[in-house]
C-alpha cells in the first residue's frame, strides 16, 4: 500500500477501476473501512460515504466529508437495520461471511458491489492463513449469484502489488427492474 500526498493510503485499483459505475452523488458503504482510504477517495468525488469499523480510532480520524459510525461488525445485529439502501457498497481486505445476505439486501436497485479479498492460496505467501478468512475457489461468485446480483466482473488469483497475495475481486450490480417489472436492460459500461 502507497500513501498518497494527503497522507491517506492510496485506495484498491479494483475500487478505482469500478467506481466509474457510481452515479454521481451516490451513497456509498464502505465495510470495515480501516483507514479510509477508499471511504476518503469516493467522498472526494462527490458521493456520500459511511463508513463502518470496530476502531474507533480510525473512525475517528476519518477526514471531513465522510460520516464514520464505529460498530463490532461480527457481534451482536446488523447495525445498519432500517438504514435506507446503499447505491454501492465496498469491502476489501474484509471477510465475515454472515454479512453476506445483511449486504445484499442493503444494495439498492441499479447499486454496484465492488468486494476485493484475500483468497485460498494466500496461506503460502503470508497472513492471513486461516481459511476462515480466505475465500474458497469461486466463493465470490457463488455468493453474487445467490444474492441475485449480476456478475460485471470477477478475478481470482495471485497480486503481486501491494504485496504478493492471493486475492478474488468481484464487481457486481443489483439490476434495477424496469416499469413492467422485469429486469431492465444492462446498463453498465466496462471501461470508464
Amino acid at each position: 500500500m502507497t500513501l498518497s500526498h494527503a497522507g491517506i493510503a492510496t485506495p484498491s485499483a479494483w475500487v478505482t477501476r469500478w467506481a466509474h459505475l457510481l452515479h454521481p452523488g451516490a451513497r456509498v458503504l464502505d465495510l470495515a473501512c480501516g483507514s479510509g482510504r477508499h471511504a476518503a477517495w469516493l467522498a472526494a468525488r462527490g458521493h456520500q460515504v459511511l463508513a463502518l469499523d470496530r476502531d474507533a480510532d480510525a473512525i475517528a480520524g476519518l477526514p471531513a466529508g465522510v460520516a464514520g459510525r464505529v460498530a463490532d461488525l461480527e457481534q451482536g445485529v446488523w447495525p445498519l437495520a432500517g438504514e435506507a439502501p446503499f447505491d454501492a457498497i465496498v469491502v476489501t481486505n474484509y471477510l465475515h461471511r454472515p454479512l453476506w445476505p445483511h449486504l445484499a439486501a442493503a444494495l439498492a436497485p441499479g447499486g454496484c458491489w465492488i468486494y476485493e479479498t484475500f483468497a485460498a492460496g494466500n496461506e503460502t505467501v503470508g497472513k492471513p492463513s486461516r481459511p476462515d478468512f480466505l475465500l474458497r475457489p469461486g466463493e465470490l461468485l457463488d455468493v453474487a449469484r445467490e444474492q441475485g446480483l449480476r456478475v460485471v466482473a470477477y478475478e481470482d488469483g495471485l497480486v503481486e502489488v501491494p504485496k504478493t497475495a492471493f486475492v478474488q475481486r468481484l464487481c457486481a450490480v443489483r439490476e434495477a427492474t424496469a416499469a413492467a417489472g422485469a429486469a431492465a436492460p444492462p446498463r453498465y459500461r466496462l471501461d470508464p
